[in-house]
C-alpha cells in the first residue's frame, strides 16, 4: 500500500512545482485563448464562402488544432482572410505551444540553481574562508550572528515539525 503512495506524492509535487514554478499554465492558457479566438476569425472568414470546408465552430476549433500541430495538414480555408489568419496562427500556435515545452523544461531544471538557500549556503562556504581575516570584534558580531540564525532555525523546526516525528 505505501508504494502505490509515495509515487503519487510525488507526481503531485512534480505537477504543482510545474504549475508554480514554470511558465507552463499561463502558456497554455494563452494558447487556449488564442485558439478560441483565431478559430472564430476563421470561423467567420469561411462562414458565407461556397465550398468552404470551415462551416461551423466546431470545424473552425478541429481545424485550429490541426493546424498548428501538424504544420498546416488541416483543411486548408478558401478565402484570403481565412488564409491569412490561418497562416498567422500555424506560426502563433506553433511557437507558443513548442515554446510552453521549452520553457517549462528550461525554468523546472534551472530552478535549483535559482534557489535563494543555495546563495546564503555559498556566501556562509564563501565567508567561512574569509574567518582569519576578521578581527576579534567581527568575530564577537560573527558569533552573536549565528547565536540568532540557530535560535530562528530551531523556532522554524518547532512550528514546522518534520513529517512522522
Amino acid at each position: 500500500m505505501m508504494k502505490n503512495r509515495q509515487p503519487r506524492t510525488r507526481v503531485r509535487r512534480f505537477i504543482q512545482d510545474i504549475a508554480a514554478h514554470t511558465p507552463f499554465t499561463k502558456m497554455v492558457i494563452l494558447l487556449v485563448a488564442l485558439w478560441l479566438i483565431f478559430s472564430a476569425g476563421v470561423y467567420l472568414a469561411e462562414r458565407d464562402v461556397e465550398g468552404a470546408s470551415i462551416d461551423s465552430y466546431g470545424t473552425a476549433l478541429y481545424w485550429g488544432v490541426a493546424a498548428f500541430s501538424t504544420a498546416g495538414i488541416a483543411d486548408t480555408p478558401i478565402s484570403g482572410v481565412a488564409q491569412l489568419i490561418g497562416g498567422v496562427w500555424i506560426v502563433v500556435g506553433s511557437v507558443l505551444f513548442f515554446g510552453a515545452i521549452v520553457a517549462t523544461v528550461t525554468t523546472y531544471f534551472m530552478r535549483p540553481m535559482q534557489r535563494p538557500h543555495k546563495k546564503i549556503i555559498d556566501t556562509i562556504e564563501y565567508n567561512l574562508e574569509q574567518l582569519n581575516d576578521l578581527t576579534l570584534d567581527e568575530l564577537d558580531l560573527l558569533k552573536e550572528t549565528v547565536d540568532t540564525l540557530i535560535a530562528h532555525v530551531e523556532q522554524l523546526k518547532e512550528k514546522h515539525p518534520k513529517r512522522g516525528e
